[in-house]
């Protein structure tokens, strides 16, 4: 997975990456990336992480996992003809990029990746499109890479705010096209 720009590369993370000083501003982001990352990846295989990285410095980050949908919970529109039961999904856990790079469209080179990844896992293993719980305030980003908003039940986080379950159908996602 190789992002666009020549010196920003898009790959799985590795052992020997420095995680520790990754900021991206967001406290529970830059704890799971520095602390659990690399167990949940190298340890327990319940994920996988994907930087852009410039040199050895991290630019960002997306943490991604296979998920499953049920038909009743995708937006009315990609219901047609779908069967009943457990969709196979790729799940983007997390999506974070350092402080000093926001802006810059290291969020839409790592989607880029995401949905490169989604295409593969749907001709190896089948993936209908990618999921992702939404923070309140990446809504409007999500949105504009073509992601609707789903209708879970889920219980209540208590004073946190509630994230948003989006989905991006496989058919709505150009296969070698970057996010716009």
């Amino acid at each position: 997975m190789h992002a666009h720009s020549p010196d920003i590369l898009i790959r799985r993370l590795e052992p020997t990456d420095d995680r520790s000083t990754f900021r991206s501003g967001n406290i529970e982001l830059d704890r799971y990336f520095q602390l659990y990352a690399g167990q949940n990846q190298f340890r327990h295989h319940i994920n996988s992480n994907y930087v852009a990285i410039q040199g050895n410095n991290i630019l960002g980050f997306a943490t991604v996992s296979i998920g499953q949908l049920e038909r009743q919970n995708l937006p009315a529109e990609d219901t047609k003809s779908i069967p009943a039961y457990g969709l196979p999904v790729l799940r983007l856990a997390r999506l974070a990029v350092a402080q000093q790079t926001q802006g810059q469209g290291i969020g839409r080179r790592l989607m880029a990746a995401v949905f490169g990844l989604a295409h593969r896992l749907a001709t190896d293993v089948g993936c209908m499109g990618v999921m992702v719980d939404a923070k309140p305030e990446s809504r409007d980003f999500y949105l504009k890479l073509g992601f609707r908003t789903m209708e879970l039940t889920r219980g209540q986080l208590g004073d946190r705010p509630q994230p948003v379950a989006m989905f991006l159908n496989l058919k709505r996602i150009p296969l070698d096209a970057p996010p716009s």
